[in-house]
């Protein structure tokens, strides 16, 4: 059965209107095109819906039956297609990121914070996770996008480019690492050093450095957590090198940071969607909140993604909204 919403809106206007020439006009056609759609509708249903004749309109008994039916299917479709208007015109809905945990941990809730202050309906779900893991969840479509590390050569994601993070030195407070002249990979490799797992971009990122620059980065201690990681450099266990964005660095007295003077200590931090997928108007929305936030660190009481690190120690760490 073929049945349109073209057919059932006639048969309707015929019946609330009590005939075909005030329901042709209220649908703006013509009364013989009317006609058409309602015998295209009885031809489907294999009955007749209306006793004609030239004084007035009747419902058949097959036609009042099926008025509270069609009556049902066009309340339920135009209160979808109403929620849908609504989707495309105020973000709403829930929006599902999957993302390392220095971002979430860091920039990330700032940015959630004023833009649900400007779109009350929306509500936000973060899975923070290390880079593979990001990636797996993108790709099945368990979250709507990934915040992750750059350099993704997968067939089926895209990425978009937010920002540079850069690697920080990590020491306790007068410690002889603030006064080296200069923070390189053979400098850093006389001390002890606390590094990340394995499994972590940070990790990958620094073993990949260290081999750049010829060496091998060699932990004394290894850590899952960044929050971990500096309790063991503030327990005197060794330097750590983590992300200049964590905000497990800052708010300590006792440790301090520096730039390390290789460009390899360096990694993008990128959007990660699937290749070819359509986002909900929330989500594309807050993308551009991401990539905008990323490019206005100059602008007062912006939303801002930008870290400077100063030497000795003294980090200033722009995020949520500069000057707060």
């Amino acid at each position: 059965m073929d049945v349109n919403l073209r057919q059932i809106r006639a048969f309707l206007a015929v019946v609330g209107l009590g005939g075909f020439t005030r329901a042709a006009g209220a649908l703006n056609i013509s009364q013989p095109a009317l006609t058409i759609r309602i015998r295209q509708l009885e031809d489907q249903i294999g009955l007749r819906l209306f006793d004609r004749n030239t004084r007035s309109v009747q419902l058949t008994r097959v036609g009042q039956e099926l008025l509270p039916v069609f009556q049902r299917l066009m309340k339920d479709f135009d209160g979808a297609m109403a929620d849908i208007r609504e989707f495309s015109e105020e973000p709403r809905g829930t929006i599902r990121v999957a993302v390392l945990p220095s971002f979430a941990a860091g920039p990330l809730p700032a940015l959630i914070a004023d833009f649900r202050a400007r779109n009350p309906r929306v509500s936000f779900v973060l899975k923070d996770a290390v880079g593979k893991r990001v990636l797996a969840m993108v790709r099945n479509e368990e979250v709507d996008f990934g915040i992750g590390v750059g350099g993704v050569d997968e067939p089926d994601l895209d990425t978009i480019d937010v920002f540079e993070d850069r690697m920080v030195l990590v020491y306790p407070r007068g410690h002889a690492a603030g006064e080296l002249p200069l923070a390189s990979v053979p400098v850093i490799s006389q001390f002890p050093l606390v590094l990340m797992d394995k499994d972590t971009s940070v990790r990958r990122l620094v073993d990949e450095a260290f081999a750049g620059a010829g060496s091998i980065a060699t932990p004394a201690c290894e850590a899952t957590y960044m929050s971990t990681a500096v309790s063991m450099v503030r327990a005197g266990l060794g330097l750590a090198i983590l992300p200049a964005s964590a905000i497990e660095i800052r708010g300590f007295a006792d440790i301090a940071t520096r730039p390390i003077d290789d460009a390899g200590f360096v990694r993008r931090i990128v959007i990660i969607k699937r290749r070819g997928s359509s986002l909900l108007p929330a989500v594309e929305e807050f993308t551009k909140v991401l990539l905008a936030a990323a490019n206005s660190c100059a602008t007062p009481s912006a939303p801002c993604l930008d870290v400077e690190v100063q030497d000795g120690g003294a980090q200033a760490l722009a995020v949520g909204v500069q000057g707060q």
